[in-house]
């Protein structure tokens, strides 16, 4: 019976029933695959690795012989910090302002790209002599965070138990996690309150924690582009894009990084940045960049023929894959899933009470993944509670991006508040 009711079958699907699996081949190796074939000189991973270019940046231990207790019950044996600094720190360690970057920052907010350091400053036009944040006066630190993978204890690091990197046995982390590393590199510097706290996105998550986890130590702060909580909208957004990684053959459970190059998780890490990147951009840029212009005008519906957009994200895609480590996107994409401030601290009221700091946030008008009602909250909380807290919206068409691109606007919500 069941033979019968396949014979029934009409088209290509009773030649693939029937002919075998030599028919089910040569039907699969008839179908144009995808054009993007990825260097096969790629890295494994584009983690910062010891013997790498040091560049600017300084290194410390903060555990001191001690394990670092992780808030999801892990724990660390050895952490190291890598940060840079500018300016000069002045004889009270009053000026000192911590900027804290994103997802798929690193420490190096300003200065040129070099061999040590892949992109050029994320925020040079902000932070430099005689900028907004003017490291003429003020000393700057910024720390590559924990769970990073440029000189910052990761997934991509060596265990020291094991003597062999990390990968899927790193252990999760949070945001408290990331600030309370980052409070040990204050002890470290002389540092006992900062003059101010800046960041956004990633960055604004640690920024909000500071002003929490330590109240005394943190008397302004600027969180923009930011959330009290992650939405359950980025949360799926992020789940999709680890998804897209974890299911490359090439990721190896995490356990990657004796591959030969080229032979790393490069398709699952860029996917997952190109899913990345259409949220931080908004309809308007991509419309106004690319429209539906063509890769060949000449050729439009061949499956694999391409629109200009999509090959914008591939670039984007690879050239993550050059400076950034699958673990890390892994392990600090779950970190903001799972930042709310309320946790543990009752309601998130009882929460931003605990914040005694003058706070300036910012919103950018086209931002779909960090709408600017959540930055309106921010303000709505604090000043409910008795707090101080300034708020500007930014018209930028770049999506959640602006808070990296509109440095004009970025900058002036800073020079308000420091």
């Amino acid at each position: 019976m069941a033979s019968s009711r396949r014979n029934k079958t009409k088209g290509p699907a009773l030649d693939i029933i029937e002919g075998g699996q030599g028919l089910v081949e040569t039907a699969v190796a008839s179908v144009p695959t995808h054009p993007k074939i990825y260097s096969r000189d790629l890295p494994v991973s584009g983690a910062w690795f010891p013997g790498d270019p040091v560049g600017h940046r300084k290194f410390v231990a903060i555990t001191d012989g001690r394990p670092f207790a992780l808030e999801p019950g892990g724990t660390l044996p050895e952490v190291i910090q890598a940060y840079e600094t500018w300016g000069k720190l002045n004889s009270d360690a009053s000026n000192a302002i911590l900027i804290c970057h994103a997802l798929t920052g690193d420490s190096h907010v300003s200065g040129d790209s070099s061999s040590s350091h892949p992109t050029r400053g994320w925020w040079d036009e902000i932070v430099g002599p005689g900028k907004v944040v003017d490291t003429d006066e003020y000393f700057v630190v910024c720390i590559n965070v924990l769970g990073g993978c440029q000189g910052s204890t990761g997934p991509a690091s060596l265990n020291p138990v094991t003597g062999r990197p990390y990968g899927s046995d790193f252990p999760n982390i949070t945001i408290r996690d990331i600030v309370r590393a980052q409070a040990k590199v204050a002890d470290h510097l002389g540092i006992d309150i900062w003059h101010a706290i800046i960041g956004g996105s990633m960055g604004g998550m640690q920024v909000l924690e500071w002003a929490a986890m330590f109240p005394d130590r943190v008397p302004r702060i600027a969180p923009v582009a930011t959330a009290l909580s992650a939405s359950a909208q980025q949360i799926a957004w992020s789940a999709v894009g680890r998804a897209a990684l974890a299911l490359d053959p090439r990721w190896r459970e995490g356990n990657y990084y004796d591959a030969d190059p080229g032979d790393g998780p490069h398709a699952g890490l860029a996917i997952a940045r190109a899913i990345a990147q259409i949220h931080y951009r908004s309809d308007e840029s991509f419309e106004t960049r690319f429209g539906r212009s063509l890769v060949d005008k000449d050729t439009l519906f061949g499956l694999w023929d391409r629109f200009q957009v999509e090959s914008y994200l591939d670039y984007h895609g690879e050239k993550l894959v050059k400076r950034f480590d699958a673990n890390s996107y892994l392990v600090l994409n779950r970190a903001m899933d799972t930042h709310d401030l309320s946790r543990g601290r009752g309601t998130m009221t009882d929460a931003v009470s605990r914040i005694k700091a003058q706070v300036a946030t910012a919103s950018i008008t086209t931002d779909i993944l960090y709408p600017p009602h959540q930055q309106v909250q921010i303000q709505e909380v604090i000043q409910a509670v008795g707090g101080e807290c300034s708020y500007i919206e930014i018209d930028d068409p770049n999506g959640h991006d602006g808070f990296l691109l509109a440095t004009k606007e970025i900058g002036t919500v800073f020079s308000s508040l420091i």
